[in-house]
Order: structure tokens, then C-alpha cells, then sequence
């Protein structure tokens, strides 16, 4: 285990030793789990650079939106089942008058994208996305179906928050939960010096536009240059805007203390969420074929629910995976709070395989 560094509870000794088998071909991974409300792991690869280092976590990213809403709803400054039109009149039109930001949380608004694409630049900014997505017809009937909002669902909330508070989801999670919770996650982070670039996949697919399809149109890869996560996530720019879907930039400390405090507080401050408002958006709410990605998913609101992908967790258990293989969630009924980072692109999209030796063993040790 040469290359693992940092350290565990004794009865997290186990977790160590799945961390280092599942390291393979220079994966530059951090590790960090929070049990009933402590640090007991925080281990990292000699090629992740330490255990403060960041890194892009890709749609890991909207766990930290999501937070945000839900301390909005919890509140009173936002409602669930409130028309989108309520906060933004000129969402209205194309079947869409009638959609709430339950709907929205739960990727049923048909908006996955726009048909000519977006350029990396625009996919910097929450507003442009926003506001080219106004001009875009739904790709099904708003509110029957859904499908992952890759790119853009945290374009279409920060569009609701910025005219419910006056302020963008990137204004809003440093003073909710970043800096009263000392979360080392940033939704934009232009000059941070601890970032280390996310690194390609050993072996990469030729770079062409694909036919447009709602997968394609989702993760823009009907664009002509389609995104190249890698590239894109590693422009400064990028990062500087910090785009709420996918544009954010943390380590597994960072993550895990974010779930953490979501059920535990830190610090003498309260938990950050209520457990009814965690049980609100933790609750299955879309399942069934994904009009997007064609799988069956599992997603509460905003959130990926857990508990049927990972047996062990528990219906209350949420939180989000992104590209590159970065998972990170809260177990309030287990209390656990769980975090993995990687810089080396080794998965499709989502959380990498090696996350479910991890979360096995650390359920095998709580």
C-alpha cells in the first residue's frame, strides 16, 4: 500500500486495503467517509497530489446545487409545487406553463439541450445556458417523461433561485453552505492553486460529432466540435464561472464534509438540512427507463437516489455521481456521509466501478 497515504479508525482499517487493491492504472484518487459525524477515512493516492488537492467532479457538482435549493425550499424562500412561470414568466410557452420546480428537480422538464449545440464557452455560464434554452423546444412533453438533464439542469434551477433571492446558486453556496460550514467545494474557482487538471482515459474515442439523439443532445456531443470533458473542465474559465451542473471543482474531503453537515452540522452550527427536507428530496420521484441515457435510473429530487444501487444503503440515502468516476452522498438512516474523487478519466460517465468495493467496505465497518 505504498501508494495510499493519510489514515482511518481502527475499524476502518478494511477500507484502506479495498482503497489500494482498486488503484489501478494511475487513477489519482481521493477517499473520505464521515461516521456519526466524524472523519474515519481520508486516504489519497500518491498521484492525487495530497488529500487538499482539487480537481473537476464533473456532475458531482449538482449535489452542491441541489443543497442550495433545498435549503431555499426548507426556507420558505422557494416552493416545490410552484409553477416555474411563478419566478420566470418567460419560461411559459411549449408546454411547459404548467411545470413546478418539483418537475424540475426531477429532469422532467424536456430540456436536455438545444439542437445546434452548445459552444464550450456558452457551457461556461448558467445564464447563456439558460437563456438559449428559452428559445428551445422541449424534446418530449414537459412533466410526462423524464431524462438526465446533463449539462443543464443547474442552469434551469440558478434561473428559478436568481429571481426567487436575487442572487445565482455560485452567490448563494458560499453563504449557505461553503464558508458557514467550511466546505472545501467551489462552484467557481478561477485562480486556485491546489487544482490539478482531470487526466484523459488511457485510451480516447476519435473526436466527432455524433448524430443528434437525446443522448447526444444531452452531454452535447452532437456539437460540432462535440465537448470534450477533459479539455473543457480544465479551461480556467471554465472553472471560473463554476456552472452549477457540472462546472464545480472540490476533493473527496471537500464532498464528504458537505454531506456531513448535512446531517450532523459542524462546528456548533445545526445540521444544514432538517431531516424532513432530507427525506423530501431524497424520496424515489423518477424511475423507469431514462428518455436520455435509455437505462433505468434512480433519482429523487435533483439527486440520485442510492439505496437500489448500492445494497446496504437505505432509502433515505442521496446524493450524486459525476464523469471521471467522482461519487459523493449522505446516509442519514446509517449516517454515513461518503466521498471518492478521481483525476484520471477511467469510466463513461458517472461513478466509477471500484465505488462499490469502496461502499461495501466502509458499510462493512460502520
Amino acid at each position: 500500500m505504498d501508494n495510499v497515504h493519510g489514515s482511518t479508525d481502527d475499524a476502518y482499517a478494511e477500507v484502506r486495503e479495498v482503497f489500494a487493491k482498486t488503484q489501478v492504472r494511475d487513477a489519482a484518487a481521493q477517499l473520505a467517509v464521515w461516521a456519526g459525524g466524524r472523519l474515519v477515512v481520508d486516504l489519497w493516492t500518491t498521484d492525487a497530489g495530497g488529500g487538499d488537492t482539487l480537481t473537476g467532479v464533473y456532475s458531482a457538482t449538482k449535489g452542491a446545487t441541489h443543497l442550495v435549493v433545498a435549503r431555499l425550499v426548507q426556507e420558505g424562500a422557494l416552493e416545490l409545487d410552484r409553477r416555474v412561470t411563478a419566478w420566470w414568466p418567460e419560461f411559459a410557452g411549449d408546454g411547459k406553463d404548467d411545470l413546478t420546480l418539483r418537475d424540475l428537480l426531477a429532469h422532467r422538464s424536456g430540456l436536455i439541450g438545444v439542437d445546434d449545440g452548445f459552444g464550450s464557452a456558452e457551457l461556461d455560464d448558467d445564464r447563456v445556458l439558460a437563456d438559449r434554452l428559452l428559445r428551445q423546444s422541449p424534446y418530449w412533453r414537459p412533466g410526462r417523461a423524464y431524462g438526465y438533464h446533463a449539462f443543464v439542469i443547474g442552469a434551469l434551477l440558478s434561473a428559478v433561485v436568481v429571481r426567487a433571492t436575487g442572487r445565482t446558486v455560485q452567490e448563494l453556496f458560499p453563504v449557505l453552505i461553503k464558508t458557514p460550514y467550511g466546505v472545501d467545494v467551489h462552484l467557481g474557482a478561477p485562480n486556485e492553486s491546489r487544482y490539478l487538471p482531470v487526466l484523459p482515459a488511457p485510451v480516447q474515442a476519435p473526436a466527432a460529432p455524433l448524430p443528434p439523439s437525446p443522448l447526444a443532445v444531452a452531454f452535447n456531443l452532437h456539437a460540432t466540435p462535440p465537448t470534450d470533458l477533459v479539455a473543457w473542465i480544465n479551461r480556467p474559465s471554465a472553472r471560473a464561472l463554476g456552472q452549477s451542473s457540472a462546472g464545480g471543482v472540490a476533493n473527496a474531503r471537500g464532498l464528504a464534509r458537505m454531506y456531513a453537515v448535512t446531517m450532523w452540522g459542524a462546528d456548533g452550527r445545526e445540521p444544514l438540512l432538517t431531516p424532513d427536507t432530507m427525506t423530501s428530496f431524497a424520496t424515489l420521484t423518477s424511475r423507469g427507463r431514462d428518455r436520455v441515457t435509455g437505462e433505468s435510473r434512480h433519482f429523487g429530487l435533483g439527486f440520485e437516489n442510492q439505496h437500489l444501487r448500492y445494497p446496504g444503503l437505505t432509502a433515505t440515502a442521496f446524493g450524486h455521481s459525476g464523469a471521471a468516476g467522482s461519487h459523493a452522498f449522505a446516509d442519514p438512516m446509517t449516517g454515513i456521509a461518503y466521498a471518492y474523487t478521481r483525476r484520471r478519466y477511467g469510466h463513461p460517465g458517472g461513478a466509477a466501478p471500484e465505488n462499490a468495493d469502496l461502499i461495501s467496505a466502509v458499510l462493512r465497518a460502520t
